[in-house]
């Protein structure tokens, strides 16, 4: 008789350590044609990196049979270390000791037809999280931003699973490596965000933009504009919060707050049409932040073609943000102010009718450079991802410090005794109202404003004037924080 069954099985697991799959077959006793083939897919399949084996004391189960029985450890690239234990059958086989070799002496879970396999666990999508870090409010009314965003985190490792299949029987989960979610931080404030859509529960097509002043972040974007409107994208006229940037022209061009101007209920740019008041209302003489505090359309369009050229206010427009786009991260722009030699347009873009457009993304930076001082161009993300994504955002622009003095002070007066007093505004809030009509139905209903370090822009599309649709928005939203 050849040998023993100790060193048959010994040069057996020398040959299965050093991945010698054809000494191991030369062993073996009638080893099936697929032998090799058997051998080299499992490791492939699985993975497997290197192979420990470590055999015990070889017992006699008969006069010309045994078994040794042995610990492995594979090493596997995706979970590391997996042991098994196994055993290791001999037999005299003509005249020779030989392994009896099945699919079990690769690995138990083979007998019976028993595969192993290694399935690849789709990465699960990116998660957008607050600045804080916390999960994005249910309800937010942010989702579709958030969507938008998801593909640019998406990675490109997926986890993995080793399971056990076995005819007749359900698969069976050996060993889980679930995929790591990339999370990345937007700039949302967690209690911002909840602010501003509990804000917006019950109010059809409507938004409220919140940003930090300081640094242009976006603390809140609640979007319940219909029909695919989007806050950031998409351009309205807007009514008489653009008297803001026609205020500032006109400081430019060296009027001061305490002017006294006149307000009449109607006024007629000279061989051109006539403008009104909201009802007709003849204010007389009144200061220019009380004209701005009133929302006088009269004393505004005398002013603005009296006193300014068309470049003259699309310049200021400019410099305020209009014409540029805005790099937030999920895209954006501003504003426009066509031009024109039409005294009639001149006289309706200067109190937000006329063909200038915005959107509330626009206006509500428009409130934070009133507030901070420096207009900056609003993000969603980091800078490092909005420049990533987006591109080179469009740099702070440092505002005159005179004109922005004056309409903090006209703005402050807008809330203390102009169109949205008594409306149960929290101390220390500055804004201005707009309402802007339009052709296809009830008019637009803006507000912006600041408290402190945040600016907001609210935008009810259709909802009626700035005092009677936007204002109470904003109530809810400051008083929910």
């Amino acid at each position: 008789m050849k040998g023993s069954a100790a060193q048959t099985a010994a040069a057996y697991f020398r040959a299965w350590r050093k991945g010698d799959v054809q000494a191991m077959a030369r062993l073996a006793y009638q080893p099936p044609p697929n032998f090799v083939v058997l051998h080299r897919e499992l490791s492939d399949e699985l993975h497997v990196e290197s192979i420990q084996l470590t055999s015990g004391q070889l017992k006699s189960t008969g006069e010309e049979s045994a078994e040794v029985p042995f610990a492995g450890v594979r090493q596997l690239s995706e979970f590391g270390a997996w042991p098994f234990d196994g055993v290791l059958r001999l037999a005299v086989r003509d005249r020779a000791w030989k392994v009896l070799w099945t699919p079990e002496t690769l690995h138990p879970l083979l007998k019976g037809g028993g595969t192993l396999e290694l399935s690849e666990i789709e990465s699960s999508a990116a998660e957008l999280v607050t600045s804080e870090g916390d999960k994005i409010p249910n309800d937010s009314y942010a989702d579709s931003y958030l969507d938008q965003l998801k593909p640019e985190f998406e990675q490109a490792n997926h986890g993995w699973a080793l399971v056990s299949k076995v005819p007749g029987q359900p698969d069976r989960r050996l060993m889980v490596r679930q995929p790591e979610a990339k999370v990345e931080r937007t700039t949302l404030s967690r209690p911002v965000q909840a602010a501003a859509a509990r804000a917006l529960d019950g109010v059809e097509d409507s938004t409220i933009i919140v940003i930090r002043p300081s640094t242009g972040e976006i603390l809140a974007l609640a979007d319940r504009l219909k029909e695919s409107y989007s806050a950031v994208r998409d351009v309205f006229p807007p009514g008489s919060t653009f008297k803001t940037i026609t205020a500032a022209a006109l400081l430019k061009a060296g009027l001061n707050p305490s002017d006294q101007l006149p307000c009449p209920g109607t006024y007629t740019i000279p061989s051109y049409r006539p403008f009104q008041n909201d009802g007709e209302v003849d204010r007389g003489l009144v200061s220019f932040t009380d004209a701005f505090a009133y929302s006088c359309n009269t004393t505004f369009v005398e002013q603005a073609t009296t006193r300014l050229t068309v470049e003259d206010l699309r310049e200021t427009a400019d410099e305020w943000g209009f014409g540029r786009p805005i790099a937030t991260g999920i895209g954006g722009t501003c504003g426009t102010m066509a031009e024109t030699d039409d005294q009639n347009m001149f006289g309706a873009d200067a109190i937000g009718q006329g063909e200038v457009v915005a959107t509330p993304l626009c206006m509500a930076a428009l409130a934070a450079a009133v507030q901070n001082g420096t207009w900056r161009s609003p993000r969603l993300l980091s800078e490092k991802q909005v420049r990533r994504i987006d591109g080179e955002p469009f740099g702070d622009v440092r505002l005159d410090e005179r004109i922005v003095g004056a309409l903090r002070e006209m703005m402050a007066a807008v809330v203390d005794h102009g169109t949205a007093s008594e409306a149960g505004l929290p101390d220390g809030v500055a804004g201005k109202t707009g309402t802007a009509e339009v052709p296809d139905g009830e008019s637009h209903g803006w507000f912006i404003g600041y408290r402190d370090d945040l600016a907001f822009c609210v935008f009810v599309r259709h909802g009626g004037s700035g005092r009677s649709a936007a204002v109470p928005v904003a109530v809810r939203f400051l008083k929910g924080l």
